[in-house]
């Protein structure tokens, strides 16, 4: 058995409930007919969740809207009357969402002493927090590196594609820890 949920932008219908549907068998289904092939003997991964991205992008359009389009966004994808997402995935670093290429830390730092994530406390980690707060226990949240610093790459660029050595050198590991260290503080992460 399974619930089905409808969402249509033929009819306008959003989050119908349209009861609950029998798995049955059936044969060779015609190309117009709808179906979900469903083979009980073979499992793959458990799903954790479904969810969306928060990137600078959206984050910065996000807060540029009024107070009250912000809370119906966010309570469109997150709240338990929208879509129901439970994870967040952010981006490490700038990424083609961004509005401006950054790092975490300042150029030929080595050491990483400049670490911060202050670009990301303006925006994404606000956003990411009321997406959290909405959800509650069953959120999921993780980032996505996306480009180490220009200056670890041989091709010195954050925009333009490479081999992802670099960011398993040590500065490439130790800003990652650091970022997840950063977003354990930001209430973001659980320490596990």
């Amino acid at each position: 058995m399974a619930k089905v949920i409808l969402t249509d932008s033929k009819t306008n219908e959003k989050m119908v409930d349209k009861g609950t549907v029998k798995f049955e068998k059936m044969d060779q289904p015609k190309e117009t007919d709808a179906c979900i092939f469903v083979d009980p003997d073979f499992k793959y991964q458990k799903l954790i969740g479904i969810g969306g991205a928060i990137t600078d992008a959206s984050a910065e359009t996000f807060y540029k809207m009024p107070k009250a389009k912000q809370k119906e966004i966010i309570e469109a994808y997150y709240g338990k009357n929208g879509l129901g997402y439970t994870v967040v995935r952010t981006n490490m670093n700038s990424c083609d969402f961004s509005s401006d290429s950054y790092t975490y830390v300042e150029d030929n730092d080595k050491w990483l002493k400049s670490f911060n994530i202050a670009h990301d406390e303006k925006y994404k980690i606000p956003m990411i927090k009321e997406a959290k707060q909405l959800v509650g226990k069953d959120f999921t949240f993780y980032f996505s590196p996306w480009s180490p610093p220009a200056w670890m790459k041989s091709n010195k660029s954050m925009v333009k594609g490479e081999d992802w050595k670099t960011i398993f050198t040590r500065p490439g590991q130790i800003i990652i820890l650091s970022l997840l260290k950063n977003m354990r503080k930001e209430a973001l992460m659980s320490g596990d």
